[in-house]
Parts: C-alpha cells; sequence; structure tokens
C-alpha cells in the first residue's frame, strides 16, 4: 500500500496541472492511457463553506462546479480525481495518473513529472505576489499635535 501522504502530495500537483501537462508527463513516463471507466467522467456541483475570519461559524459561501473521474487500468489498480471547473478530460488524466503513480515502478519517473508541474505552479504564484505588491498601499497614521 502506497504512502497515503505521498500519494496526497502527488494528486495535489496533478490537481494544479492542465490537461496538456497530465497528458506530458503520462507520456514522459510512458503510461498508458488506456483505462476503463469505473464510472462515467461527471460534472457535478459542491457546496462551499467558509467562515469569516477563519474562525467564525461555518456558513454556505455558494456552489462550485466539480468534475470526478474513476477509473481502473488493465493491472487493476485504481485512480480517482476531482477537479474544480468542468474539464472532463484534465479529471481523467488526473485519474489515470493516479492509478499509475501506485505501481511502484512508475512512482519515480511520475514524481519528476509532477515535480516540474509544481516547480511552475510556484513560480504561477511568485509572479502573482510581486503583482499584488506593486500595487500594494501602506496606510499610516500621523498623530495630530492638538492636545
Amino acid at each position: 500500500m502506497p504512502d497515503l501522504a505521498a500519494r496526497r502530495c502527488a494528486m495535489a500537483r496533478a490537481g494544479q496541472a492542465t490537461s496538456d501537462e497530465l497528458r506530458a508527463a503520462l507520456a514522459q513516463t510512458g503510461a498508458v492511457t488506456e483505462a476503463q471507466d469505473l464510472r462515467p467522467t461527471e460534472t457535478g456541483l459542491v457546496m462551499v463553506r467558509g467562515r469569516i475570519g477563519g474562525d467564525g461559524r461555518a456558513f454556505n459561501a455558494g456552489e462550485a462546479t466539480v468534475t470526478r473521474a474513476a477509473v481502473r487500468l488493465p493491472g487493476g489498480e485504481t485512480g480517482f480525481a476531482y477537479h474544480l471547473g468542468r474539464d472532463r478530460v484534465r479529471a481523467r488524466l488526473a485519474a489515470i495518473l493516479d492509478a499509475h503513480w501506485q505501481r511502484p515502478e512508475a512512482r519515480p519517473a511520475l514524481e519528476a513529472a509532477l515535480e516540474a508541474i509544481a516547480g511552475r505552479r510556484t513560480e504561477a504564484v511568485r509572479q502573482a505576489a510581486r503583482k499584488t505588491a506593486a500595487t500594494r498601499v501602506n496606510f499610516f497614521t500621523l498623530a495630530r499635535g492638538e492636545d
């Protein structure tokens, strides 16, 4: 049984990948994209809950579109994926990647491919933070000398 924390990390990285990046990761590792659907890839809604200030009472913030996929490889490994949005191809490719990741011989190559995706994502977050910082306005209070 694979390490659950490592599988979560791999799927988090797959969740940040585009369809093209997932397709390239599978091709780079020589993984077969043939898989049997355990259930049809489908899109639905989930309720998003939030808290004001991070510690208030939970409330329903709204609904989000989610696509899920569940597949089985010819070798018997099963893979699952959920993605925000309606991209069925992306969810199915992520589920196939999850199934291949469970094979110990395929794991190192998939980890390397996912590491490249994580690097791209980290750089994108860094650039967004730089753009945000450029528009930051620092306010300060001046004490008036009226006693």
